[in-house]
């Protein structure tokens, strides 16, 4: 079985397994989810979630975080932990949509990733949760599976896994296979257990693990 025929194995099965998969941070607007990607890091999405609507209670849009100070915006998100960093980050990213892109939110890779604080993580999950374009979201989650499924081969470099992964997966299906990797490794293919839940898991007779 070529690494090709193995990950549309795998997507259908995830896809059979986990129809309605999306992003798990909850927003309504694109510069929202900029704001809780990068409050993700190190911190669980549930989280962030609890936390962000104070945020935006007080900040409700780009120009108002943007101007809001920096100590300010650091005590709502520290429970996010790193939060010095991150509320720079966000104060610096709003900044910069506000001044050179008149509050929007890019829809290009080479121009999100001149934002403060956004790396490829996370400008793909903004092209493909919010303008629907091809994306691969290479997140703890995706990494840690494709490499035990046999769709990539001991790579840990998150642009290493996306390029490669770029190769196997169709465009259409990039975004949607990422959120299914993240349900399926929270749920049966945990890194929290000594051992997988291999008996229940939707792709057992095609991952190399188990081959």
């Amino acid at each position: 079985m070529t690494k090709k025929q193995r990950a549309l194995l795998i997507i259908e099965g995830l896809k059979n397994e986990y129809p309605d998969a999306a992003c798990t941070l909850d927003y309504e607007d694109a510069w929202k989810l900029l704001v809780s990607v990068r409050l993700a890091a190190q911190c669980t999405d549930e989280r962030v979630n609890r936390i962000v609507p104070g945020l935006y209670e007080k900040y409700p849009d780009i120009s108002s975080l943007a101007d809001a100070p920096v100590s300010d915006i650091e005590e709502i998100v520290k429970p996010c932990g790193l939060g010095r960093s991150k509320a720079r980050d966000i104060s610096a990213c709003m900044k910069m949509l506000r001044d050179v892109y008149d509050c929007r939110v890019p829809d290009t890779m080479e121009e999100l990733l001149k934002l403060p604080g956004v790396g490829r993580k996370s400008a793909n999950l903004v092209l493909g949760d919010v303008f629907g374009k091809p994306a691969i979201v290479t997140d703890t989650h995706c990494i840690r599976l494709v490499n035990r499924m046999g769709l990539v081969d001991k790579l840990t470099d998150p642009k290493k896994v996306e390029m490669e992964l770029r190769k196997l997966i169709p465009p259409e299906e990039g975004n949607d296979f990422c959120h299914r990797l993240v349900l399926h490794g929270r749920e049966v293919c945990s890194a929290r257990t000594t051992m997988p839940f291999c008996e229940k898991c939707c792709v057992k007779d095609v991952c190399k693990k188990n081959i």
